[in-house]
């Protein structure tokens, strides 16, 4: 039955917050904007940072939904959990809605983690603030952070089986951001609150 719970990792992760959210509010197709991206950080650019903030809490919280549903139906096994968040974030980056063509999963990333382990979240979470503020690149707080909390959940004893996840949801952070990598090197890359 491990499967069901990976596909319904997959379905709850799929949902594409940024997507639907342009297309009831203002009629238009998110991925003919800015950077071509469903996440929060495109959503900011077309509709404002009340909507940006919006999706991305709701991007957070359907990676951990999944997780908390098992967790409701008594799955307990550490390696199915973290196996449903991993899920759950491939479902944001390549929902099947959008002919696979999602966002970079950071919001999605940090909600499965929180639900795995909060206090790694949640340093990962301020560890990302603190990059974002300092660099003003949403792309390098991102990498950062989450490449920053493997190790955090080795220091707080978590299963191996979330480390593993972890760092399998970081390495796919980096490659969803090969470009802005590029764009980093080159010295292009957009900053917050700079046109």
């Amino acid at each position: 039955m491990s499967w069901l719970w990976l596909v319904l990792g997959y379905l709850f992760g799929s949902t594409p917050t940024g997507f639907v959210v342009v297309r009831l509010v203002r009629g238009e197709d998110i991925r003919r904007h800015g950077s071509g991206n469903i996440g929060a950080t495109n959503v900011g650019r077309v509709m404002g940072k009340p909507w940006a903030v919006a999706v991305a809490l709701f991007d957070m919280i359907k990676g951990g939904l999944a997780i908390a549903l098992a967790r409701a139906c008594a799955v307990d096994d550490p390696r199915i959990l973290a196996l449903v968040g991993v899920a759950a974030v491939c479902g944001h980056n390549f929902p099947f809605w959008l002919r696979f063509k999602g966002g970079k999963g950071v919001a999605t990333s940090f909600g499965v983690l929180f639900f795995l382990n909060p206090p790694s979240a949640l340093i990962g979470g301020a560890l990302w603030y603190a990059v974002m503020r300092l660099s003003r690149y949403v792309s390098l707080a991102s990498m950062v952070s989450l490449s920053a909390v493997p190790l955090l959940l080795a220091l707080f004893e978590a299963p191996g089986a979330y480390v593993g996840a972890a760092v399998a949801l970081a390495l796919l952070t980096i490659v969803r951001h090969r470009a802005n990598i590029g764009r980093l090197r080159a010295g292009t890359e957009s900053k917050v609150g700079k046109k």
